[in-house]
C-alpha cells in the first residue's frame, strides 16, 4: 500500500509518515487548538485537502471491520499507525514473533515417516 500511495503523490506518503500539519492556533493558555474553518487561508485548505485525500485512499483500501477501527481517526497518520499496530504489532510483539519463529526453526526435525 505504501508504494501505491507514493505512486499517486509522494506528499501524501510524507503526510502519513510525518503526520499532518493541520491548521491550529494557540489559545490564551498557550494550548494548541484546531483553527476555525472560517479563518482558513489557502495554505490551511491545502494541508486539510492533502490529509483528506490520504484518508480517502486508506479508507478505499480497507474492509468494513478495518474501517470500524480507523473511522474515528482525525488524521491519515493516525489511521496508518492504528492499522500498522493491528497488523504488525508493536516492536515488542515483532521481536517476540521473530524469537518464536527462530525457536521453531531451531527445533525443526524430520518425522520418522
Amino acid at each position: 500500500m505504501a508504494i501505491f500511495i507514493q505512486s499517486l503523490d509522494y506528499n501524501l506518503w510524507d503526510l502519513i509518515v510525518d503526520g499532518p500539519n493541520l491548521p491550529s492556533i494557540r489559545n490564551e493558555n498557550g494550548e494548541s487548538i484546531p483553527k476555525p474553518r472560517n479563518t482558513y487561508n489557502d495554505e490551511d485548505r491545502r494541508m486539510v485537502q492533502i490529509n483528506a485525500k490520504a484518508k480517502h485512499i486508506i479508507i478505499c483500501a480497507i474492509n468494513s471491520s478495518e474501517f470500524n477501527r480507523v473511522s474515528s481517526c482525525i488524521s491519515a497518520k493516525e489511521m496508518w499507525d492504528r492499522l500498522e499496530v493491528t497488523y504488525e504489532g508493536t516492536n515488542q510483539v515483532k521481536e517476540a514473533k521473530i524469537s518464536m519463529l527462530v525457536h521453531d526453526y531451531e527445533m525443526f526435525t524430520m518425522n520418522e515417516k
